[in-house]
């Protein structure tokens, strides 16, 4: 009888593209996949360690696994792995943690586990960890995570992932190449770019991560890519004017920020200051004013003042971007800011967080406002509720439209209609489409 295995990933998209790798790698050795809520022989876990939530979140689903099946195989792999195995080793019930260089070898460590002996953590020196593992996920036929690149150089004062992960290492580029026509012939429509720190991408032959996306851009089947999370002063004129131009690379922008405060950027040991991310804002907003801009930010970082958090504010408001990904700052392990005083209340974080999420909801429903009864195009996804089914457009404006299993997995010319609700905007099909 074949054995059952169970995943479940937290984290970034990134997490997911090796989560998805690691499940057909186990499904060609012959293991049966069943959802993480059901009774499984094997649970694997892919943990996150991103911010203090992230700990706690992966704490919480191994332990799930151990409550769903008590006699089960129950492995932890992933960031929060690396960074705390003692930690998830000490939590009863849990049997093998892997590091970041012994992930990828999990059905190995799992064939040679023996249930009668103690718990094994195969753990690793993350300065040892030099090899790139490629991944990709398959899980959904209209969208797929490929992995590109993987580590990070840059040690920003708050960040554990280069702990976690190692120092930046790539792909090939005919290696990705061989990769996008494998994901394309399994109907996949969309693909986007991921890794930790993507515009570090390098090869040996020094090709960088604009040599990359121009031999991307001359495949022939591939319909649409996006790229992910990008650091502003790696987001060269040359990628945004070659995003401008292309009809394969959507316009849509993942930019970190952080703070629009120029003294708590320098103390997060960022790699720019306002002005400059600005001049990169701008320049998008010039060349592709359609575009989604989405950027990464941290409230109540150790110091920040009201007057600080204000300026960020402020900025925000006048740079008219899409998108506001909110994190509130948490004291990480091993990192300098740990060490940053004095540190923001929860109380004063949270009322920061509060109205920069109220912010958010303004900016993005402007920007869908923007597109009321204009004419895009939509990949539909497989999700289909209450009659209705939903996809994304070029721009990556969310959509809702009645449901039609015909235009699942295809990309079909649409009017959209109104904002139904921050986040959401109805629209129509074409009746050429039909």
């Amino acid at each position: 009888m074949r054995k059952t295995v169970a995943f479940t990933t937290l984290g970034c998209k990134l997490n997911f593209a090796e989560t998805s790798t690691i499940a057909r790698m186990m499904s060609e050795r012959g293991y049966e996949q069943v959802k993480f809520t059901e009774k499984a022989d094997i649970y694997i876990i892919n943990t996150c360690s991103v911010t203090e939530i992230a700990d706690k979140k992966s704490n919480q689903m191994i332990r799930k696994a151990i409550h769903l099946s008590p006699e089960a195989l129950i492995v932890a792999i992933g960031c929060f792995a690396q960074l705390k195995p003692h930690e998830i080793i000490e939590i009863e019930g849990v049997d093998i943690v892997l590091g970041t260089k012994d992930k990828f070898k999990l059905i190995e460590h799992i064939e040679n586990f023996d249930l009668r002996h103690d718990a094994k953590i195969t753990s690793c020196n993350i300065d040892d960890v030099r090899e790139f593992s490629p991944a990709f996920s398959s899980g959904q036929r209209t969208r797929s995570f490929l992995k590109i690149q993987d580590g990070c150089n840059y040690c920003c004062n708050y960040c554990t992932i280069p702990l976690a992960r190692g120092s930046s290492r790539s792909a090939s580029i005919s290696s990705i190449i061989e990769q996008v026509r494998e994901i394309t012939s399994l109907g996949i429509k969309e693909i986007v770019l991921t890794g930790v720190n993507i515009g570090t991408f390098h090869t040996e032959s020094h090709q960088n991560f604009f040599n990359l996306i121009e031999e991307l851009e001359r495949i022939d089947k591939v319909v649409r890519f996006r790229i992910s999370s990008i650091e502003p002063n790696l987001l060269s004129d040359e990628i945004i004017e070659l995003v401008a131009k292309s009809n394969k690379f959507l316009p849509h922008f993942h930019i970190p920020l952080q703070s629009g405060n120029n003294r708590i950027l320098n103390l997060m040991g960022r790699r720019y200051k306002k002005e400059f991310f600005e001049n990169r804002v701008k320049k998008i907003q010039l060349h592709i004013p359609n575009a989604f801009i989405g950027i990464d930010l941290i409230t109540g970082f150790p110091t920040e003042t009201n007057d600080d958090f204000l300026e960020t504010y402020e900025f925000l408001e006048q740079l008219r971007v899409s998108f506001l990904h909110i994190f509130s700052y948490s004291d990480r392990q091993n990192t300098q800011s740990v060490n940053l005083l004095p540190k923001v209340s929860s109380q004063d974080k949270n009322k920061r967080s509060m109205l920069l999420h109220q912010l958010c909801e303004k900016l993005h429903l402007d920007f869908y406002h923007k597109f009321e009864n204009t004419s895009e195009e939509v990949l539909f996804e497989h999700t289909i509720s209450d009659g209705k089914m939903f996809g994304f457009t070029r721009n990556y404006i969310k959509v809702s439209a009645e449901a039609d299993e015909h235009f699942i997995n295809q990309i079909v010319a649409v009017k959209l209609l109104s904002t139904i609700k921050n986040g959401l905007m109805a629209c129509e099909i074409d009746p050429k489409s039909e």
